[in-house]
C-alpha cells in the first residue's frame, strides 16, 4: 500500500524545482563531449533529459555552447563565467532559473534512480542544499541547491577557489546518507558517470541492461 500511495504522490511531475543538467563540452579525460556519447542508438543527452522530464516539470540545459544542443527542445543556457567546472554550471544555473531551487546532474550520469531523486526532493524541507554523502566521497552533481547558495558560491568564484563542496559549510545542507541511498539503488550504479573511453567500454553491458 505504501508503495502505491508513493507511485500515485509522483505522478505529477514538480513545479516547484527546477531540473538543472549540466554538460560542460569537451572533456579532456575522455577526449570528446560525453553528452553525445550513445547507448545503444541514444545520445547520453537524449536519455538524461527524457528521463527528467518524467519528474520535474520544467528541464534547462547549461552548456559551453549552445548551437549543438537548440534540438532538444528545452531551454539552454550558456555557461556565465566559463571554464570554472561544475560550480560554474551550479552558478549559471541557480542564476537562469525562476524557481527557488534547482536538482543539479550531470549529463554524464546515465542510471539516476528516479525514486531516489523523488526521495531528495521530498526531504529537502527549509534546508539549502540536499546532498548525497558517501563514506569517502560526496555528489555533487546529483545534488539540490538553492537560490541561498548563489552568494556563496559567488564569493568562491571571485576568490578562484572552485569547488563545489567548500560552501557546505555556509548554508544548511541535507546530507543523504549511504544507507538512505541504498534503499533505491547501490551508490556505484545511482552516481556512474563515465570518464574515459575504456571506462564507458567496460560499462555498455550494465548500461544495456
Amino acid at each position: 500500500m505504501a508503495i502505491m500511495k508513493e507511485e500515485s504522490e509522483h505522478k505529477k511531475l514538480y513545479d516547484h524545482i527546477t531540473c538543472v543538467i549540466l554538460a560542460g563540452g569537451l572533456s579532456k579525460r575522455y577526449g570528446q563531449n560525453k553528452a553525445f556519447l550513445k547507448i545503444g542508438s541514444t545520445r547520453l543527452i537524449d536519455s538524461i533529459t527524457e528521463e527528467m522530464k518524467t519528474i520535474f516539470k520544467r528541464v534547462i540545459l547549461v552548456v559551453n555552447e549552445k548551437k549543438d544542443y537548440e534540438y532538444l527542445e528545452i531551454p539552454v543556457v550558456k555557461d556565465l563565467v566559463k571554464g570554472l567546472g561544475p560550480i560554474g554550471g551550479i552558478y549559471t544555473g541557480l542564476m537562469s532559473i525562476l524557481d527557488q531551487a534547482g536538482f543539479f546532474v550531470a549529463c554524464d550520469m546515465p542510471l539516476i534512480n528516479r525514486q531516489l531523486v523523488h526521495y531528495m526532493v521530498d526531504i529537502k524541507g527549509n534546508h539549502a542544499a540536499v546532498v548525497p554523502s558517501l563514506a569517502n566521497n560526496i555528489e555533487p552533481l546529483h545534488a539540490i541547491y538553492t537560490q541561498s547558495c548563489l552568494g556563496p558560491i559567488r564569493n568562491l568564484i571571485d576568490s578562484k577557489r572552485y569547488q563545489v563542496r567548500l560552501f557546505y559549510d555556509q548554508v544548511p545542507v541535507r546530507y543523504v546518507k549511504e544507507d538512505e541511498i541504498r534503499r533505491f539503488s547501490s551508490p556505484s550504479r545511482a552516481f556512474l558517470n563515465i570518464n574515459t573511453p575504456d571506462e564507458f567500454a567496460k560499462i555498455q553491458p550494465l548500461l544495456k541492461a
